[in-house]
């Protein structure tokens, strides 16, 4: 599955490689049992859609499950284009930001798919989990992975002191190449199963 991911995101990249890349891409779908492709924004939300199946007793792959980041809410027409009715014919369902819902509905509605599968986090994926978790859980997250007195040195920066505890937080998750990663995975470690925000468990009773 982690093949078809990649030769699908080659594809939908264009230049000289994708045509190569849609070929491996159209004979992998059926080696792989591929029933649904799920469009999500960036590697976080992959991760944190990963890690959820996992700690859900999910076998993604085993349930023909294939989780494709855009890289970037932008590229969703192209990817709908290869995967949808007029490319791989599979089901497509997503996750998408609040900002971003307007531009996703439009493609999916010029692609002539069902919006219904798409489900959006108020404001992004990571407010989504702060909020689960609360200000003490996600610290306690952070501790675990050794960066605590980091973040306390970025609360105090004069630009921070303004906001509240939870933007402060936001903010910090996405300072670092790779960081948003990491925590996705380990913010989704910390949940409570029956406190699991309502876009990504609505997406996992989807698939």
């Amino acid at each position: 599955m982690t093949r078809l991911r990649d030769a699908v995101v080659a594809w939908a990249a264009g230049g000289q490689a994708a045509a190569a890349a849609g070929e491996v891409a159209r004979r992998l779908a059926p080696e792989v049992g591929l029933r649904t492709v799920v469009l999500v924004e960036g590697i976080s939300d992959l991760a944190a859609i990963e890690r959820l199946a996992e700690r859900s007793g999910r076998d993604l792959d085993a349930d023909g499950v294939c989780v494709v980041p855009l890289g970037g809410a932008t590229s969703i027409g192209r990817f709908l284009d290869l995967l949808g009715p007029r490319g791989l014919g599979v089901r497509i369902v997503g996750l998408c930001d609040a900002r971003e819902q307007g531009f996703f509905r439009r493609a999916l509605d010029r692609a002539g798919l069902d919006p219904e599968g798409f489900h959006v986090c108020d404001a992004d994926l990571e407010h989504e989990l702060i909020r689960a978790l609360g200000v003490a859980g996600v610290e306690r997250v952070i501790e675990g992975q050794g960066e605590l007195a980091t973040l306390r040195t970025f609360q105090h920066q004069p630009a921070q002191r303004v906001r509240t505890p939870e933007h402060q937080l936001h903010r910090f998750l996405g300072t670092m190449s790779g960081r948003k990663e990491r925590y996705a995975g380990a913010l989704v470690d910390a949940l409570d199963l029956d406190r699991v925000p309502k876009p990504l468990d609505d997406l996992m009773a989807d698939l």
